[in-house]
């Protein structure tokens, strides 16, 4: 009985996995096909991310979204940082309340958000581009980094902090020269989470960004309208090779954070 409930969980996950990634490889393999339909398969061919690099829009867009996801990611790192110190340090009631609203971002749908900002930003008479692609983008991204270096905080010794005051150290120079370089391998991986997170928005992005001003994902959406072709195909490629280095290069630092 035991034998065959461990093959069914194994065919469960099999399904299971085949039906997350199947698509993605598809994507990934038809990227390389020389027919440009993707119907067809007529043999391998590179032509595809020819033409995707030698295309001046899907450049411009590239340029405008690492603008965007490094500039979102640095302000949300500074306000996550200070934010989740500060939550680690207070004590009043309403503690966890603060927690579970600065956290609440990540838990609410991204078309709610992105109302929410479109119409924020129409009462403030904000110009719709890059400005507002940044605020919105940090506003997403500060608790991807708050969580990480929350919980990166939780297991450190306070008395490492205390020693460095009873030396004579003031608030300041301790957090730059004590707790910072301690959190700073959260700050780092929740940092690039975000990134990762602020390179593939669409929603969010489309509801606030301006006419002029195309961001990759936005660009992507745009040209799937009218079908998906193999240069599509070569970015997404592109995109998730990106994605999984960023994540790959997040869990070395966590990894590192760890051992030390």
């Amino acid at each position: 009985m035991s034998r065959n409930k461990s093959k069914l969980a194994g065919i469960y996950l099999g399904l299971v996995l085949a039906f997350i990634y199947l698509p993605i490889v598809c994507v990934v393999v038809y990227s390389f096909n020389e027919a440009k339909s993707t119907a067809l398969w007529r043999g391998f061919s590179l032509q595809w991310y020819q033409a995707l690099f030698q295309d001046p829009d899907i450049w411009e867009a590239l340029k405008n979204s690492l603008v965007l996801g490094g500039l979102s990611c640095l302000a949300a790192a500074v306000i996550g940082t200070v934010g989740a110190v500060g939550l680690m340090k207070v004590k009043f009631r309403s503690k966890g309340v603060m927690e579970y609203i600065a956290t609440l971002p990540i838990m609410i749908p991204e078309i709610i958000l992105g109302m929410v900002f479109m119409a924020f930003f129409a009462v403030l008479s904000l110009p719709f581009g890059m400005v507002t692609l940044v605020i919105a983008h940090t506003a997403f991204c500060i608790p991807y980094i708050l969580m990480m270096v929350k919980a990166r905080m939780a297991g450190m010794d306070p008395a490492l902090e205390e020693a460095a005051m009873d030396l004579g150290a003031t608030p300041a120079r301790t957090f730059f020269d004590v707790t910072l370089p301690l959190v700073m391998p959260a700050v780092l991986s929740g940092a690039m989470l975000a990134f990762a997170m602020s390179l593939d928005d669409v929603v969010i992005s489309i509801f606030v960004n301006g006419p002029r001003l195309n961001t990759l994902p936005v660009k992507v959406y745009t040209q799937i309208k009218f079908g998906v072709t193999p240069e599509i195909n070569a970015l997404c490629t592109v995109m998730l090779a990106v994605t999984v280095l960023l994540l790959a290069i997040k869990r070395a630092i966590e990894k590192g954070g760890n051992v030390k």
